[in-house]
């Protein structure tokens, strides 16, 4: 963030993009992202996340502001800045009659890259590709066809990696391989930056998140506090015997009835300095209620998700 002492790869300064028709995609954008961070941009379509990548990938000019990557400005110094960003665009628009190792062969050569086989086929392996190299994509499954794209965008062995809806429509075992394809790239030093629906996906790899909304950052932050933050709990108490509904008793305590009666729930803030769970614990005894077992759940990064943009829109409206 600003302010920070570590130097940004990626640093975004008041982006704004509008087009004629008036409409804003985005609006006044500032963020800066560190070397060898993995950072979760989430938000609803249409929320400028695609928008905001296509500015820094240079595909996109905004309409103000100042993006540069790696130090050099995406307008005024467009090559050197490109030379170092690889994209995974969400379509998958790929040669069909081209062979694998052609096609990634291809990508590092637009880059001026001088051929190197060996570094494209440690790429191709870390991607299992290696047993396609010279099929035709025609004959990939769109799986195989994603790995493809991402070997592509590797090609010229980017600093910077962008990742939009990476894992849209493919199966789970997949995804969890590109996870773990993304954790070797941490490791090796690459930023990477995701857009994603799969809310998962954010709380599984990424060191911090940000929720974008109708062109405005809501707010960037690290994954762990804002959960730590935000996050409320949820005491599940199961009972022995179901009851009809809530005891008199118990009712100041906001509870709700589940499982056909064998489950209250309890939510409380973990930011609180009482939670009031011994108190309702005693309660329960006074209301003679018998308790089989007490869990707790912590909320998700996805209810937290949905808090913002509904907050958002509620000061819209």
């Amino acid at each position: 963030m600003k302010g920070s002492v570590m130097t940004a790869m990626v640093s975004i300064d008041a982006v704004g993009k509008s087009y004629a028709s008036g409409f804003e995609a985005l609006k006044g954008v500032s963020l800066d992202i560190h070397q060898g961070e993995i950072l979760a941009l989430l938000g609803p379509n249409g929320a400028g996340k695609t928008t905001l990548i296509s500015c820094i990938c240079g595909i996109s000019r905004p309409t103000r502001g100042v993006i540069t990557v790696g130090g050099h400005d995406v307008i005024d110094d467009f090559r050197a800045a490109r030379r170092l960003v690889g994209l995974v665009p969400q379509e998958i628009n790929l040669e069909p009659f081209e062979k694998v190792m052609n096609s990634v062969r291809l990508s590092r050569g637009l880059f001026g890259k001088p051929r190197n086989d060996a570094f494209l086929e440690k790429v191709l392996k870390r991607l299992s590709l290696w047993d396609k190299r010279n099929a035709r994509i025609s004959e990939l499954s769109g799986g195989m066809k994603r790995r493809v794209l991402i070997a592509k965008a590797l090609s010229h062995e980017p600093r910077v990696l962008f990742l939009d809806e990476p894992t849209a429509g493919v199966d789970v075992e997949l995804r969890r391989d590109m996870w773990d394809i993304v954790a070797q790239l941490k490791a090796d030093g690459v930023t990477i930056i995701l857009t994603t629906h799969y809310i998962e996906e954010a709380e599984a790899i990424a060191d911090r998140v940000g929720v974008i909304n109708k062109g405005e950052l809501l707010l960037v932050e690290e994954k762990a506090a804002l959960m730590n933050r935000m996050g409320r709990k949820e005491l599940r108490i199961e009972l022995s015997e179901p009851v009809a509904a809530i005891p008199e008793g118990l009712s100041d305590y906001n509870l709700r009835l589940e499982d056909d009666g064998l489950t209250l729930v309890y939510p409380y803030d973990v930011r609180k300095e009482r939670t009031g769970i011994t108190r309702l614990i005693s309660d329960f005894g006074a209301a003679g209620l018998l308790l089989r077992d007490i869990s707790t759940r912590q909320n998700s990064l996805e209810d937290i998700f949905v808090g913002l943009v509904k907050e958002q829109d509620g000061d819209a409206a």
